[in-house]
Parts: C-alpha cells; sequence; structure tokens
C-alpha cells in the first residue's frame, strides 16, 4: 500500500434512474421485474456474493483492471457505503414528509476514507452489518409506506418502490464491474 491515494476513475455523472424505465444493458438489471417486497431477500443474497469476493486474494482484490475502474475493494467500500446511505434515506422517507437528501460524493468519499487501503476483513464485516440492517429496514416495509415519498439533492423524486428498485441496481451493477474488473486482470 502506498501513502498516496490513487487518483479515483473519472466521476460518474450519469443520471442513472433511466433505470427505473429500462433494463441496463450492462449488468442485466431489469428494476420492472423486480418483485419490491423481496429486496430484503435480494439484498441478502447480494451482501453474500459481495463476502465470496471479500474472502479473495488480497493483493487481486486491490488491484485496478485500468484507470477507469476502481478495485473490487474499493467497490466493496463503495457498496457498503452505498448500504448506509440508503439505509439513512430510507429512515428518512419514513419519518419524514418528502426529505431532502443531502448530495453525496462517492469519488470525493473513496479518496477521503481511502477505500484502496481498506482491510477486507473489516470491509467484509461492515459490509455484512450495512447490508442486514437495511434489509430488515427493508422488510419491514408494509402497506402505503412503499408510496411515501424522498427527493435526491438534484430534484429527482423517488418513493419507497422506486427507491428500493433503484438502489438494487447499484450493488448488482457492481458486482458485474468487478467481474469484468478480474476478466480484465486475467486477460
Amino acid at each position: 500500500m502506498t501513502d498516496a491515494a490513487p487518483p479515483p476513475p473519472p466521476a460518474d455523472d450519469k443520471d442513472w434512474t433511466w433505470v427505473l424505465d429500462a433494463g441496463c444493458p450492462e449488468c442485466g438489471f431489469d428494476a420492472a421485474t423486480m418483485t419490491v417486497t423481496d429486496v430484503g431477500a435480494m439484498l441478502r443474497d447480494n451482501v453474500v456474493e459481495w463476502q465470496q469476493i471479500l474472502a479473495g486474494d488480497e493483493a487481486r482484490l486491490r488491484q485496478r483492471p485500468d484507470a477507469e475502474h476502481w478495485s473490487a475493494l474499493e467497490y466493496a467500500c463503495h457498496v457498503r457505503d452505498v448500504y448506509r446511505i440508503y439505509d439513512e434515506r430510507l429512515v428518512l422517507m419514513l419519518t419524514q414528509d418528502g426529505p431532502h437528501y443531502a448530495n453525496w460524493d462517492q469519488n470525493v468519499t473513496a479518496v477521503d476514507d481511502r477505500y484502496d487501503q481498506g482491510d477486507p476483513a473489516t470491509v467484509a464485516d461492515e459490509l455484512s452489518r450495512a447490508g442486514a440492517a437495511l434489509a430488515s429496514r427493508f422488510d419491514d416495509v408494509t402497506g402505503d409506506q412503499w408510496q411515501r415519498t424522498g427527493y435526491r439533492s438534484d430534484g429527482a423524486a423517488f418513493t419507497v418502490d422506486s427507491f428500493a428498485r433503484y438502489f438494487m441496481h447499484d450493488p448488482i451493477h457492481h458486482l458485474d464491474d468487478v467481474a469484468k474488473g478480474f476478466a480484465r486482470l486475467d486477460d
């Protein structure tokens, strides 16, 4: 490990809300086919997949496949933080009327929190705990709560239903990013 943080990959400035209306051609996720009441179970399955990745060779986990993509460890740190942030946002949606979420710059967080220097076992534990907490929170959503609203800092509006669908794409998509990254490393 070096003292200097590697530069983040180029910022992803796409508005990924389109995944609510169309399947993702990169990872195959299709929000329209997802049963939203299954999000807790889907999330638990996702955590297991991340645990399997983080149990791999540490040197390989830390290696970036190219300048455009994070290492598997960096993606895992990001997913852990996505679980945490979405848990906070879900709490806001369930306890406040029409909350607005603070902006989150994932690349700034990756550099500031030194994702590149994470300990895989610690990240695995933190990811597991954050995923379990969020899965349980989604399990507790019932009835009209699925229609409660919240707003991203750019003004994008979500119901708990669309929020769950939008959320699930992220950790699933990043599993695909990691698989493709490992394939590039193996070439």
